[in-house]
């Protein structure tokens, strides 16, 4: 009985120090997921060729997340826009999806900027992204 206390003892006091060394999320850090998923077709030419992405947002203030989905709309046309010029050789490599991001993160910024006077939004995360 001694040794499965002792056990017990030992394995609360591992799980306690591993707790203790996981990294805890930053203080406020929010996610926002643009929903429904963003489908459309892109690239010119006569076959049609499509884009799914799923989208979500970063925020370090959780004040501006109400503020963010407010702007939904605004924020899912300017994404639109973007992901109806691209094609799909474009995003066949992992630069031209990292440059899709950027230019993403910059038109939600933009446009959060425009209409707050702040960008509001500090990252932008494909979910997923398929071209077909």
């Amino acid at each position: 009985m001694l040794s499965r206390f002792a056990l017990f003892a030992l394995l609360v006091s591992l799980s306690s120090s591993l707790l203790a060394e996981t990294p805890a999320p930053a203080a406020g850090t929010q996610y926002i997921e643009l929903t429904p998923s963003f489908v459309g077709t892109i690239g010119p030419g006569p076959r049609i060729q499509y884009l799914k992405a799923d989208v979500a947002l970063r925020a370090n203030d959780p004040a501006a997340v109400a503020r963010i989905q407010y702007h939904d709309p605004l924020i899912r046309n300017a994404l639109v826009t973007l992901f109806g010029k691209q094609t799909a050789d474009g995003l066949a490599s992992l630069e031209g999806k990292e440059a899709l991001r950027a230019d993403a993160l910059a038109a939600v910024r933009s446009v959060l900027e425009e209409e707050e006077g702040a960008p509001l939004v500090d990252d932008l995360l494909f979910t997923n992204l398929i071209t077909q």
